[in-house]
């Protein structure tokens, strides 16, 4: 028998929490943006007026006015958007315990042999209704056997639409879609398919899996199995976390990184953030990446595998380093860096030794970082700092603009 899942997603999440708190601006056009004076003037989020008007996320405010004159900015609350998140989980809670959120916005609810949910249609519907009577906000459900096609539907109609995807229409439903559409294909993927000639999730569910997995990996047989309804993977339960797949930090800062010396300071910094992140959850990094956002606003990223999977600090930074002279020339300044770690394992699983790596030190390193950490959870992140950062505009601005990625 198939599972029955839904995917609820608060639609426009953070503009529709604002509008909530100014009602002025129903029927305009409106974009939560970040901080201008920090040059985070991007679009966070928009209402469907400005979405309508070509507004889209991840522009920065002045392109969005060029689309929408009349856009009104307002800034973020991130404390209401976790506070009305938490509201709508506290109803999607008593349906099911097997609800795992997406982000702050957006989950998954398998309601599967769920007796209270005997009509999983009406379920959407009772769920969508009591969101909005309760909270003022709306969302869009989507009903399938799976998560990925469950998803799918949440995004086929909105705002405020329940939307079925079964085996009787799911070809016709959703082969159509571009690929884009569906989960797991981000911007690096949507363009490595465009390359093969690939614009549609049914041209994905068509390819041959072997040619997806030469050009992908073990990730293009994934692509093909959602493209063609098979995805077996569960629903966590409220509260049970998945396995972090990477850790990372992005920042901008106030001014653009000019030279070397700045992007040292700055690596440095997010360093310290994600070694220090790896560590609490026990975790080493076997390969680095590094993200290069030009004056353009354009990101491109860099990675490298390791000989031995590292938490420490100075090595994180020296790597993040490594991959930056040889991707960028400062013949042009940096808008925005970022770093991250991936393929994670734990730091106390067995590893091939390296009879090149000097232990010694490395131990010695840790054990520094180890007593950093300490001091610093005890008398806040400020209490100690590396004495090649102090006084620089560089340290003092990463703490109110870094961005867990």
């Amino acid at each position: 028998m198939d599972r029955v899942i839904l995917h609820s997603d608060i639609n426009s999440c953070y503009a529709s929490v604002e509008r909530l708190y100014k009602p002025e601006l129903e029927g305009k056009p409106f974009a939560v943006c970040g901080s201008q004076e920090m040059r985070h003037g991007i679009v966070l989020a928009k209402d469907e007026t400005a979405k309508r008007a070509g507004v889209k996320t991840g522009m920065a405010i002045w392109q969005a006015r060029q689309l929408c004159p009349e856009l009104e900015v307002v800034e973020p609350h991130f404390e209401r958007y976790t506070k009305y998140s938490a509201m709508v989980r506290e109803i999607y809670a008593e349906y099911t315990d097997l609800c795992e959120p997406f982000g702050i916005d957006e989950s998954w609810l398998d309601i599967t042999n769920c007796l209270a949910c005997p009509d999983p249609v009406k379920t959407a519907d009772e769920i969508r209704r009591r969101v909005r009577a309760e909270t003022g906000l709306t969302v869009s459900v989507g009903v399938s056997w799976n998560k990925v096609l469950a998803k799918l539907g949440s995004d086929y109609k909105k705002p405020d639409a329940v939307t079925v995807i079964d085996r009787e229409h799911f070809k016709s439903m959703v082969w159509g879609l571009p690929a884009s559409d569906m989960l797991m294909v981000g911007r690096s993927t949507r363009r490595e398919l465009a390359r093969m000639g690939i614009q549609t999730i049914g041209e994905i569910a068509r390819t041959d899996p072997e040619l997806l997995r030469a050009r992908f990996g073990k990730g293009g047989i994934a692509l093909w199995r959602y493209a063609n309804g098979m995805d077996d993977s569960r629903v966590r339960r409220a509260g049970e976390e998945e396995p972090p797949q990477s850790v990372g930090n992005s920042v901008t800062l106030a001014r653009n990184i000019e030279n070397e010396c700045q992007a040292r300071q700055t690596m440095l910094l997010l360093a310290e953030s994600v070694a220090s992140r790896l560590r609490r959850q026990n975790l080493r990094c076997r390969t680095v990446e590094v993200a290069l956002r030009s004056e353009q606003l354009q990101w491109k990223t860099h990675r490298m595998r390791l000989r031995y999977a590292t938490d420490i600090t100075s090595e994180l930074a020296e790597h993040g380093m490594e991959l930056l002279r040889q991707s960028h020339s400062f013949s042009s300044p940096l808008h925005s860096m970022g770093l991250r770690g991936l393929e994670l394992v734990h730091a106390d699983e067995d590893e091939q030794m390296d009879m090149f790596a000097d232990y010694v030190n490395l131990n010695k390193q840790r054990s520094i970082d180890a007593a950093v950490d300490k001091i610093r959870s005890k008398y806040g992140s400020g209490s100690i700092r590396r004495a090649c950062l102090l006084g620089e505009p560089t340290a003092e601005n990463i703490a109110f603009c870094s961005l867990p990625d």
